[in-house]
């Protein structure tokens, strides 16, 4: 249960280390967006690059080569997706999540709010945690397309300028 071989440690020192190499290899030629956090399918593939880090490093029946092709695997369909992401409107709407707009001018909106699954609670963690003591001091709060809680404050001058771009309202 401690301890099991000699060998099995080798194993992991060696296999880890290549394995972690390559990752951070593969990554690199990727670019900056393979591990960004903005929407689903990005936290998916960051989620799968450190699970099958981990299957290569612990499973002794999952060998290297093995391991590397379904990390590269996993960059280049994150890649596909995000190319035609990027080329097709249809496929970004298909693939893509908007941002929803919970609260507006200090009111939140509870069937946004419901229909994402938030609380008032979570929203008013969010505002404290920006420093947000009074709900009309915001002039919006959106949840984003990756699951965070954005807040744009406001003043009364600013009520009619156009802050919510691409925001969906409810």
């Amino acid at each position: 249960m401690f301890f099991d071989s000699w060998a099995g440690l080798g194993r992991v020192l060696v296999v880890g280390t290549l394995a972690y190499v390559a990752l951070v290899t593969i990554l690199r030629i990727s670019g900056k967006r393979t591990l960004t956090k903005l929407n689903a399918f990005d936290l998916v593939v960051t989620v799968a690059l450190g699970s099958t880090l981990a299957t290569v490093l612990l499973s002794k029946s999952v060998a290297l080569a093995e391991g590397i092709l379904a990390m590269a695997l996993l960059v280049f369909l994150q890649f596909v997706i995000t190319w035609l992401s990027v080329r097709s409107p249809g496929f970004q709407n298909m693939v893509k999540s908007e941002p929803t707009l919970i609260m507006h001018q200090g009111r939140f909106l509870d069937g946004a709010m419901r229909s994402q699954r938030i609380t008032r609670e979570e929203v008013m963690a969010a505002l404290r945690s920006n420093g947000v003591s009074d709900a009309a001091q915001v002039a919006a709060v959106i949840l984003e397309t990756d699951g965070t809680i954005a807040l744009i404050k406001g003043t009364d001058d600013e009520a009619d300028k156009p802050t919510l771009e691409n925001v969906r309202k409810p």
